[in-house]
């Protein structure tokens, strides 16, 4: 039987490979898809911005439409 008080690793985080070799490299595979993905997201936003821009001014045209044809009816 084990105390609490006991050391068995359990929840220690372990690095499986040497420091050596676990490097971040600049321009490696991981970068070139972080790089992509954010591209992306830019774009997707750019256009999401600009649907969001053209549906207020649809609608600010729809309402100068409909007030210039109340004025005109009566």
């Amino acid at each position: 039987m084990t105390s609490s008080t006991d050391n068995d690793g359990q929840g220690m985080i372990v690095n499986p490979k040497p420091t050596g070799d676990n490097q971040d490299w600049d321009g490696d595979d991981a970068d070139r898809a972080d790089r992509l993905r954010f591209e992306e997201e830019q774009a997707m936003i750019r256009e999401q911005s600009e649907a969001h821009a053209a549906a207020k001014q649809a609608h600010a045209d729809a309402k100068a439409a409909a007030e210039a044809g109340k004025k005109s009816g009566s």
